[in-house]
């Protein structure tokens, strides 16, 4: 699993920018297309906006990849008609003032580039292998990645009120060919309750003074980076000798930045505390709106009687819950301390569908073997549990349900099928919206798209 950096905020917008390369973007078309030479040029133009062929093939390998069987010529003007739309997008953005905020876009910029950090393994080598600076990198992805941001924004305004009826969703399920339903390998229904072990007050007074002392070896001379890689527990940072790079404002947990952006360049900082634990804080250097820092990070670890309060809270819990005397989403959302499943009632969902039953496949290994002795309804007991930043503390998981491989039927699938029903009318939306809004915009595409279904009522 890739790991960030211990002081950026990671939160679900963050994590489905991370996971989404649409095919109007990426790292770059040329730096993406693996397909061989394509000679380039304009197959499509909406005002001031023009589409490539580049593209075009780019997107088109993707959607191959995800395709079920569908004819590449049609595939492909898929694709066309999609990148088409996204160039409206853009054009009607500018004849209608929609903008995004620069705060905005740099906040994606930094983001996206730390996850290329993190997944090349340094800033150094993703410097090397594109034969660039970050600097230069984030300036040629700034006018994509705002690109990307507004035709979010306008496909939200056209699609945000869309809603699906029962009566959609069943004939949208009905006009699926029998031959053609999808088959669902065996799902699960899974929720969780953390509580973390609380740090006592001596714990996080030793932690402190290790930092104070490294402080102080710093200060007689010794070297930051050598102590950062021998002694910070921050695994994104610790081995490039906690360098984190330039980054803008917001990127970084408040607690870190407020103290960084006190510092002089060499400064270095005060003991902080941040929900990662605490941090020694050197600021390097400031650029405009961005800075580039290092720290060593150490956390307090808790000890056995530390961790004894969560067993014994997640304990007395699952005695109610057996009892029947609170509901499990109601115990998530009330006493589970990770943020991200309690607001989903304690539930897992599926990073695509956003829906609470996984496949099994899908499901991270240790809770695939816990679960599988356990009948549906079972809570287990409170295990011991350490999260991915190094908190310790426990955890029950509850087994709510199994659903066993079937073809897709709307009892079992509903949810599954009103997502793709809403998916369908949302479509139909924007295409409603593109033949209302073309005579707007000036419109030209090559011929080898000319039978394309969404352009084929235009003289161009």
């Amino acid at each position: 699993m890739i790991r960030l950096p211990q002081v950026f905020r990671l939160t679900s917008s963050w994590f489905l920018w991370q996971v989404s390369i649409l095919i109007y973007g990426g790292f770059t078309a040329a730096a993406q297309y693996k397909g061989g030479p394509v000679v380039d040029k304009i197959v499509a133009r909406v005002d001031n906006q023009i589409l490539l062929k580049s593209e075009v093939e780019l997107g088109f390998l993707q959607a191959k990849q995800q395709s079920t069987g569908m004819p590449s010529d049609v595939l492909k003007c898929k694709v066309f008609e999609q990148l088409l739309i996204n160039k409206m997008m853009l054009a009607k953005s500018e004849i209608d003032s929609v903008t995004v905020e620069d705060n905005f876009v740099e906040d994606q910029l930094d983001r996206r580039m730390a996850y290329m950090i993190q997944a090349i393994g340094s800033k150094e080598k993703l410097e090397e292998y594109y034969k660039k600076s970050i600097e230069q990198f984030k300036a040629e992805l700034k006018k994509e990645v705002r690109d990307q941001m507004v035709i979010q924004k306008v496909q939200e305004s056209i699609s945000k009120n869309i809603k699906v009826t029962p009566n959609e969703v069943k004939r949208f399920f009905n006009d699926i060919p029998k031959d053609s339903l999808p088959f669902f390998s065996t799902e699960v229904e899974v929720g969780q309750i953390i509580r973390y072990s609380k740090i006592s007050r001596a714990k996080k007074l030793e932690t402190k003074q290790k930092l104070e002392d490294l402080k102080k070896r710093i200060e007689g001379g010794e070297d930051f980076e050598f102590l950062a890689k021998a002694y910070s527990q921050d695994p994104g940072s610790a081995k490039e000798g906690g360098n984190l790079g330039f980054w803008g404002k917001g990127a970084m947990v408040p607690e870190y930045e407020a103290a960084a952006l006190k510092l002089e360049p060499m400064g270095l900082s005060e003991i902080v505390e941040s929900p990662f634990g605490y941090h020694l804080i050197q600021l390097l250097e400031k650029k405009g709106n961005e800075y580039s820092s290092r720290h060593i990070l150490i956390k307090p670890e808790a000890g056995e009687e530390d961790q004894a309060g969560a067993f014994h809270t997640l304990d007395s819990l699952r005695t109610a819950l057996l009892a029947d005397s609170i509901r499990f989403e109601d115990a998530a959302k009330k006493y589970s301390e990770d943020k991200e499943s309690a607001n989903n009632g304690g539930f897992f969902l599926d990073p695509q569908t956003g829906i609470t039953r996984i496949a099994t496949e899908n499901l991270d290994p240790s809770i695939f073997f816990t679960i599988d002795s356990l009948k549906p309804g079972d809570y287990t007991r409170p295990m011991p549990y350490k999260s991915e930043d190094g908190k310790k503390g426990a955890r029950i998981l509850y087994f709510k349900s199994r659903i066993l491989p079937h073809e897709a039927n709307l009892k079992q699938d509903y949810q599954k099928i009103q997502l793709a029903a809403l998916e369908k009318k949302k479509g139909e939306a924007i295409k409603t919206w593109f033949k209302k809004t073309k005579s707007e915009v000036f419109i030209s595409r090559d011929k080898d798209y000319a039978d394309c279904e969404i352009l084929k009522d235009e003289e161009l």
